[in-house]
């Protein structure tokens, strides 16, 4: 078996969109994920490990990760290593102390026999609909909309690089969704666009990706409808047999997924360290 068959659930739908118009390659030791059309992407240049790394083995990752992936981003200065882990493992505190975020990341599934209906109903005034990013207008406004997130949820992303991140970012799922492979979905009142997220496809199986809501829109229950709305659009519409959300345990929104059905399928983790232009406020 192939070491990218081997990986976690999340980490090979995270492939889909590496795939397309990035390199995805094995070595010995890992699999190299570069995007050279968006080098401020940190989980689009990367290497994802299948098992933890040792917590002694920083200086050897730091330099494998410089000679597969940092040679060719140099305009970010990230660091980006994934891993997947089956039982606990080593905490990496020397990585720690060295500036590394390491964060866990689970994956739910959901079949559609499992979708729990009726959470939540648009207001009135609020219309779901498939968003037109060949459209310069409609894709600018899916853009704005991630860098006010940014800005409300002290990401700490700095502003001017976030937003060019973006725009590559959509420009890919611009060709995607020419392509065939998936559609940008949002919610709207009037003419402002207040919730969105993406659905693509590998063959039958369906990846969410980028699940927003604008600050000045949250705790009206629009996620859960907008969710609600593009996992029937998946089924229905894309014919889709099974729909994967990557989700951060301790945050709310893996509360929604679990309210309309999704099931935790498994996890895997990230160790992450920003260039200083981009450190979350102390």
């Amino acid at each position: 078996m192939d070491l990218q068959q081997r990986l976690s659930l999340g980490w090979r739908t995270d492939l889909i969109f590496a795939r397309f118009g990035g390199l995805v390659e094995e070595r010995g030791d890992c699999v190299v994920v570069r995007t050279p059309d968006n080098p401020l992407f940190y989980w689009g240049n990367c290497l994802i490990l299948p098992a933890p790394p040792r917590d002694d083995g920083l200086a050897h990752w730091l330099a494998r990760f410089d000679e597969e992936i940092g040679c060719h981003t140099r305009e970010s200065g990230h660091v980006a290593i994934g891993f997947d882990a089956t039982q606990a493992h080593e905490p990496l505190l020397s990585w720690q102390r060295a500036g590394f975020e390491i964060f866990e990341t689970v994956t739910l599934r959901l079949l559609p026999m499992q979708l729990l209906g009726g959470r939540r109903e648009l207001p009135q005034g609020y219309e779901f609909s498939v968003i037109d990013l060949q459209d310069a207008a409609q894709r600018r406004s899916v853009v704005d909309l991630h860098c006010a997130s940014n800005a409300a949820d002290a990401m700490g992303f700095e502003p001017a690089g976030y937003r060019r991140h973006r725009e590559r970012q959509m420009d890919r799922y611009a060709a995607m969704q020419s392509a065939g492979l998936g559609k940008w979905l949002g919610v709207r009142r009037a003419d402002e666009l207040v919730a969105d997220c993406g659905l693509f496809r590998d063959g039958g199986l369906g990846r969410f990706q980028h699940v927003t809501t604008h600050p000045n829109w949250r705790r009206r229950g629009l996620c859960t409808a907008m969710v609600e709305a593009a996992c029937r659009f998946g089924f229905e519409h894309q014919r889709l047999e099974q729909l994967v959300m990557c989700a951060d345990p301790d945050e709310v929104a893996i509360g929604i997924y679990e309210s309309l059905g999704f099931m935790r399928a498994s996890r895997h983790w990230g160790a992450q360290r920003r260039p200083s232009r981009d450190q979350r406020p102390a």
